[in-house]
C-alpha cells in the first residue's frame, strides 16, 4: 500500500497541476468534450450526440463521467480532463501496488516513478480523451490474469480482470479485451514452452468472469440497439473498431515504423535506460523459474506484442501505444532493482552519460512526428521551450551520474525522477500556455458568443477546429470542407457568422449579402454576413 500511495502521489504531481489551464486541443479533445456536454444538453445518456446528431464512434463511459464532472464543476478544461487525470493517478497506484506484490517494494516504487514521469503518460493524463481510462483497464486486466496464473487467488483475480475489461470495453470498445488476450496468450505459451509451473483457474471461474463481463456491458449495448437500431452497433463496432484496424479512418495513417519515434518520445526521459533494461530482462526471462522470471517474460511480451499489433494497423495515433507504457516501466524498474543490488552499475553510468545523445534522438523523433502530423510551424515556434526541457533533463542526468559514481545506486533513479517531474511541470505551466496563440478558433468563438443571436447561423470553412467552434459556441454549427461552397449556408439566414481563411475571405463574394470582417486571428478571419433587407432575400 505504501508503494501504491507513493505511485499515486508521483502521478498526481505530474498530472494535476494546472489541469484546467488553457483551452482544449483540437480535434479529439474538443470533439469528446462536446459529446460530454451534449449529454447535459440533450439529457440522453444512451445515444451520444455531436453537433446535435447521433454519434456512434466511441462507447459512453468516459462521456458519462466527464458529463457528471462538468455538471458539478462546470463545462471546461478541468472537468473534462479530470477523468483522465484520476485514471492516471490510479495507474500510478496500480503499478506501484502490483509490481510490489510481484517483484518487491523497490521494484514497485521504481515502476510507479518511471511510469508516472514518462512524457506520454503525463500528457495523456492531462487530455480530455478516454485513453488514460482504457490504459488503466487494460493494465488491471493483464496484471490480474497474470496474478491468477501465478498463484494469486485465481477466482478473485479473474473476476477482477473481468470487471476491468468490461469497463475498458465501455470506454473504448473491444480493443480492451483484444489487447489483454494478445498479451496474456503469448506470455502463457512462453511459460508452457519453458516448462514453468502455472496455476489454471477452473472453467467455472472463467464462466463466471464471462457472465460478469456481459452483465456490465450488455445493458448499454442493448439500450443502444433499442434506441438507434442495428446500424449504430455496426458503425460503432464494425466501422470504428475493426474498420479502424483494417482501414484508414479520418486520414490517420502512417508508415509501419510510425511508432518508433512515438516510443522514443513517449518514454522520454527514461528511454536511455530501456535498451539495457530489455537486454537484462531477456537474460532474466531465460532462467528456469521464479516469480521475477514470470514478471520479466510478461513485461517483454507486453512491450513487444502491442507495438507490433498497432504498427500493422492501418489507422495510427500516438496515444494507442500508451497501452504498453506500464510494461516499459516494469522493465526499467527491474533493471534499476538489479542496479540497487550492486549489479549493472557500469551499464547505468554509460546509459546516463549518453543521455545528451538521447536528447538529440528525441529531437529527431519530434521532428519526424511533427513532419508526419503537419505541425512543423508550431514545433519551430516552441523550440525555446524544447531547449529548456532538454537542459533540465541534462542537469538531472549529471546529478544522477554523480550519485552512481558515488555508489548511491538506490537513490539515483529517484533523482532522475525528480528531474522528470520538473520537466513535466515546466511543460505544463510554461510551455503549454505558449501554444495558445496557435489556437485561433477559441478566440474567434468567444467573439461569436458575445455577438450571436439565437437565430444566427454559425459556420466554419476550410479551417481546423470545427469541433472546437461547436464546443466554444453552441450546436448546431455548419462545418464546410475547404473545397465546398458555403453559398447555401450563407444564404440560409439573415445573419451568418463564418470562420474561414483570410485568402478565401478575399476570394469569395455573395450577391445579396453584406460581408463584414469582425475579427482576425493568425491566418483565419471571422466574417459576418447580413442581409440588407429586414427579411432575408434569396441569394
Amino acid at each position: 500500500m505504501r508503494a501504491a500511495l507513493f505511485g499515486a502521489f508521483v502521478a498526481a504531481l505530474a498530472t494535476l497541476p494546472g489541469l484546467g489551464t488553457g483551452t482544449l486541443w483540437d480535434n479529439s479533445e474538443t470533439a469528446y468534450g462536446e459529446v460530454a456536454r451534449e449529454i447535459l444538453l440533450t439529457h440522453d445518456w444512451v445515444v451520444m450526440h455531436l453537433n446535435l446528431a447521433p454519434w456512434f464512434i466511441q462507447p459512453p463511459l468516459y462521456f458519462w463521467i466527464a458529463a457528471l464532472f462538468a455538471k458539478f464543476f462546470g463545462v471546461g478544461s478541468f472537468a473534462l480532463r479530470l477523468p483522465s487525470a484520476l485514471a492516471t493517478v490510479a495507474m500510478g497506484a496500480t503499478i506501484g501496488y502490483a509490481t510490489t506484490r510481484l517483484a518487491g517494494p523497490r521494484v514497485g516504487m521504481y515502476g510507479a516513478v518511471v511510469l508516472s514521469t514518462s512524457l506520454m503518460q503525463a500528457v495523456i493524463g492531462r487530455m480530455a480523451i478516454m485513453d488514460a481510462m482504457l490504459d488503466l483497464a487494460v493494465a488491471i486486466g493483464i496484471l490480474a490474469i497474470f496474478r491468477a496464473f501465478t498463484g494469486g487467488r485465481p477466482a478473485r483475480s479473474v473476476l477482477g480482470a473481468a470487471v476491468a475489461i468490461a469497463l475498458g470495453i465501455l470506454v473504448k470498445g473491444p480493443v480492451a479485451f483484444v489487447i489483454v488476450v494478445l498479451v496474456i496468450v503469448p506470455w502463457l505459451v512462453w511459460e508452457r514452452l519453458a516448462g514453468a509451473r502455472v496455476t489454471n483457474p477452473s472453467a467455472r471461474v472463467w464462466l463466471l468472469a464471462v457472465a460478469l463481463l456481459l452483465a456490465i456491458d450488455a445493458p448499454w449495448f442493448a439500450l443502444l440497439y433499442a434506441h438507434a437500431g442495428r446500424a449504430a452497433l455496426e458503425q460503432l463496432i464494425g466501422h470504428y473498431t475493426f474498420g479502424r484496424y483494417l482501414g484508414t479512418i479520418e486520414n490517420q495513417g502512417g508508415p509501419v515504423w510510425y511508432y518508433v519515434p512515438v516510443v522514443i518520445l513517449g518514454f522520454f526521459p527514461w528511454i536511455a535506460y530501456l535498451p539495457g533494461a530489455v537486454a537484462a530482462a531477456w537474460r532474466q526471462a531465460r532462467a528456469p523459474d521464479g516469480l521475477s522470471v514470470h514478471v520479466a517474460r510478461l513485461a517483454l511480451v507486453w512491450s513487444v506484442v502491442p507495438f507490433v499489433f498497432f504498427s500493422l494497423a492501418r489507422t495510427k495515433l500516438p496515444n494507442y501505444l500508451a497501452l504498453e507504457l506500464p510494461a516499459l516501466a516494469m522493465l526499467v524498474a527491474l533493471w534499476f532493482d538489479q542496479l540497487a543490488l550492486g549489479e549493472r552499475r557500469r551499464s547505468a553510468m554509460i546509459a546516463t552519460a549518453v543521455i545528451p545523445l538521447t536528447i538529440g534522438v528525441v529531437a529527431i523523433a519530434i521532428a519526424m512526428y511533427a513532419h508526419d502530423a503537419h505541425i512543423i510551424a508550431g514545433t519551430e515556434a516552441v523550440i525555446g521551450d524544447l531547449t529548456t526541457m532538454g537542459a533540465i533533463i541534462l542537469a538531472g542526468s549529471i546529478a544522477t551520474l554523480a550519485l552512481l559514481w558515488a555508489r548511491k545506486t538506490e537513490s539515483a533513479p529517484y533523482a532522475f525522477a525528480a528531474t522528470a517531474i520538473v520537466m513535466v511541470t515546466y511543460t505544463i505551466l510554461v510551455a503549454e500556455p505558449h501554444t495558445e496563440r496557435y489556437k485561433p478558433v477559441p478566440v474567434l468563438a468567444s467573439i461569436v458568443r458575445q455577438h450571436a443571436r439565437d437565430d444566427d447561423v454559425i459556420a466554419i470553412q476550410g479551417v481546423a477546429g470545427g469541433y472546437g467552434l461547436i464546443f466554444y459556441t453552441r450546436p448546431p454549427v455548419s462545418i464546410v470542407g475547404a473545397d465546398e461552397n458555403a453559398h447555401a449556408i450563407i444564404c440560409s439566414a439573415g445573419r451568418v457568422f463564418l470562420i474561414t481563411s483570410a485568402q478565401r475571405a478575399r476570394a469569395d463574394a455573395i450577391d445579396g449579402r453584406e460581408e463584414h470582417v469582425v475579427a482576425t486571428s493568425g491566418n483565419d478571419v471571422l466574417l459576418l454576413f447580413t442581409s440588407p433587407r429586414p427579411e432575408p432575400a434569396r441569394c
